[in-house]
């Protein structure tokens, strides 16, 4: 069977490590590249031996099956459903799209035409993460009771050369930015969220930009930049959760998960990689997979992909990144209002993935 072709819209810093990773993982191979800029298009292209194509070009190719949408979370669900109306299968950097009415629509779209979505992040699908669901679905710590995530940086601005959209009203602030990581990871291992309470803060209305050749401007703030919360999972679980672009340091693991017969400290789920912590004293080492070690954006569109020719469901689909997309959207909600929020979707949690396999 021949690779399933794929389309890159977006070429901006994440586009780099797909750009790379995708002609090493099995069964995919990169077509063409499309981006608002066409001097950014052209060095994409030039440097990994593709063609840069306008989006209506990209759309018109018999050989691109999927097409992955790097774009800035406010432009996800106008991209998304262009492809969609193309009839070519969808895969998102996260989040899946800057709101929940936004990404309903583009998942009713792409059922109506039986066409599939995927949704970063697919870290949860690398060796660290699948330690860390093997130690709970083993009993290594009972049944889980509560547990901590915590992301707490002091701002993007400080390294990255466009950082506005981390802090603008769609799809900006730390929950919506690094929030997927934790709360895929958390979905994974525990199942879905029932109910979320939130408080949340803005400590600052402008960022100053340190890298790139607009370092020394400024960026207005227009959401909130900290937040801590709860979540109550239905199967019991409490989790403490923390987000922040306001600290400058701090001294907790990313996700500990703790249970009725022991705790333990989880590695870093924007990472593929990690060692699992048992309060016993074991560790257990990242689970083996062909590609080996290292930063490996794509491995979910590998298995996506891989899932559209054997007819059976991908892993990181279009309900989990419903379900997370929710629970974000009730996080900002119970900070707003005071009160906690019912988390309605509901979501599978999918078959881990097989040991020593990619696809």
């Amino acid at each position: 069977m021949s690779d399933t072709g794929i389309g890159i819209v977006g070429c901006g810093v994440i586009s780099g490590v797909y750009l790379a990773n995708i002609p090493r993982l099995p069964g995919l191979a990169l077509r063409a590249v499309c981006d608002l800029s066409p001097d950014a298009a052209r060095a994409a292209a030039e440097a990994h031996g593709v063609e840069a194509l306008s989006l209506d070009d990209m759309l018109a190719r018999d050989d691109i099956d999927i097409v992955v949408n790097l774009t800035t979370p406010a432009a996800h669900a106008s991209v998304g459903r262009r492809v969609i109306e193309a009839g070519r299968h969808l895969y998102h950097e996260k989040p899946l799209c800057a709101s929940l009415a936004e990404a309903r629509e583009l998942t009713r779209l792409a059922e109506a035409g039986g066409l599939r979505v995927g949704c970063a992040p697919d870290t949860v699908l690398g060796g660290g993460y699948r330690a860390a669901r093997a130690a709970l679905d083993e009993g290594r710590i009972g049944r889980p009771l509560g547990g901590t995530a915590t992301m707490m940086v002091a701002g993007h601005e400080r390294w990255h050369p466009a950082p506005d959209f981390y802090y603008a009203r769609a799809g900006g602030g730390p929950l919506m930015d690094m929030g997927p990581y934790y709360l895929t990871a958390l979905v994974h291992l525990l199942g879905p969220v029932r109910e979320v309470v939130a408080l949340s803060a803005r400590p600052r209305a402008e960022r100053r930009i340190a890298a790139g050749p607009r370092a020394g401007e400024s960026v207005s703030v227009e959401v909130d930049t900290h937040l801590a919360g709860a979540l109550s999972f239905e199967g019991g679980a409490l989790v403490q959760i923390a987000m922040s672009f306001d600290v400058a340091a701090h001294w907790h693991a990313p996700i500990e998960i703790h249970g009725t017969e022991g705790s333990a400290k989880l590695p870093d789920p924007n990472r593929f990689d990690g060692t699992v912590e048992l309060s016993g004293g074991d560790t257990l080492d990242a689970v083996d997979f062909p590609c080996g070690a290292g930063n490996w954006r794509g491995l979910g569109l590998c298995e996506m992909a891989a899932a559209i020719r054997e007819g059976r469901p991908h892993r990181a689909d279009a309900a989990i990144a419903l379900h997370v997309l929710e629970t974000i959207e009730a996080l900002h909600e119970a900070a707003r209002t005071g009160r906690s929020v019912a988390v309605e979707s509901r979501c599978d949690r999918p078959e881990p993935m097989p040991a020593k396999e990619t696809t």
